[in-house]
């Protein structure tokens, strides 16, 4: 249920409202605008007399809210959220580049690839140290030797990094990182969610390979229900029918999400496509699409990489797609930061 109060309204009348509201047993999310403030009722609100809150001298209208999400609802929350990240700003009209090795491998990998991306315009570093793969055989990631990597990079940077985690018996590991990243095949891992939602730390949230957008947004809805509010929201392709390319990266869902959600929304076309030569066109597309950021896989030696070598760009053809993204940024009227 969704409560509009009518501009000029005292606060001391807003917080009684609110004290009433929490009196019956439910969650209470305020969003101030500029034009109105907005009460969103969470919980059970089938008790709640609506004609009584409607009739409120204070009170502009009352809508009852259908979606089963409620904190990532823009019904609640209209304006978009802006998370800021080392003075980097994801939401609104900012765009940010997030790059680096899908896996970290060595401290002069990391920090060299740290540098290239860096200068190439990227403003996020990330870097894999815990690696979920399909395969038991295949490269795991260094584990806290990886995260003490990237903290190296970071310190010889100045870069943010993000980087996954896979168990909730890791998130003391985390606790200087930057953006925690939640992978695909974690997206409805409940009880990691609700552990992250306990922090403050931005989380970047990958849709799962075969997840409605609804599923979705209730995913993050377990981080935001339990203190959190600080989402990012990271399409990465689905699973369909199509062979040619790894998944299938759903555009549509970028505009839908604008719709529907006040977090920031981003685009993994490394793990959409899984194919180097089709990143930047993915990249262009959903930038054109209303992205508010894109997360690119960069390797200094593709060839070699222990970790998604095909899909991963050299840090000059990065560099390439950072060039040629200011003309559709324009458009739709973003702009990155340099």
């Amino acid at each position: 249920m969704i409560v509009v109060i009518k501009k000029g309204q005292q606060k001391q009348q807003i917080d009684n409202l609110v004290e009433w509201i929490r009196g019956m047993g439910l969650g209470v999310h305020i969003s101030e605008g500029e034009n109105s403030t907005i009460i969103g009722l969470i919980g059970d609100t089938s008790k709640v007399d609506i004609g009584l809150i409607r009739n409120l001298d204070i009170v502009e209208s009352v809508t009852r809210v259908q979606e089963p999400y409620k904190n990532a609802n823009r019904k609640f929350h209209p304006q978009d959220t802006i998370i800021d990240v080392g003075g980097h700003k994801f939401g609104g009209k900012h765009f940010q580049f997030i790059a680096g090795p899908c896996s970290v491998e060595s401290e002069a990998q990391i920090i060299e690839v740290a540098k290239a991306v860096k200068a190439a315009g990227a403003t996020v570093l990330r870097g894999g140290a815990f690696k979920p793969r399909t395969s038991p055989y295949s490269f795991q990631g260094l584990g806290a030797k990886g995260l003490a990597l990237l903290r190296k990079a970071k310190a010889e940077t100045g870069m943010p990094i993000v980087t996954e985690i896979m168990s909730e018996e890791h998130i003391d590991e985390f606790f200087d990182i930057d953006i925690i990243q939640v992978g695909a095949r974690n997206m409805q891992n409940f009880d990691l969610l609700k552990r992250l939602g306990k922090l403050k730390t931005p989380i970047l949230l990958k849709r799962g390979i075969a997840a409605t957008i609804e599923e979705w947004l209730m995913s993050a809805e377990y981080i935001m229900s339990e203190g959190n509010p600080n989402v990012i929201l990271c399409e990465r392709g689905i699973r369909t029918y199509e062979t040619y390319t790894r998944n299938t990266l759903d555009i549509s869902a970028i505009p839908i999400l604008k719709e529907r959600t006040h977090l920031p929304v981003i685009v993994d076309p490394s793990h959409a496509s899984g194919q180097a030569r089709l990143v930047k066109p993915l990249s262009l597309a959903s930038a054109g699409a209303g992205a508010d950021g894109l997360i690119i896989e960069v390797h200094n030696d593709p060839a070699h990489a222990l970790c998604d070598g095909a899909q991963s760009l050299r840090p000059e053809q990065f560099a390439d797609v950072v060039r040629c993204m200011d003309p559709v940024l324009s458009a739709v009227g973003k702009e990155r930061d340099r």
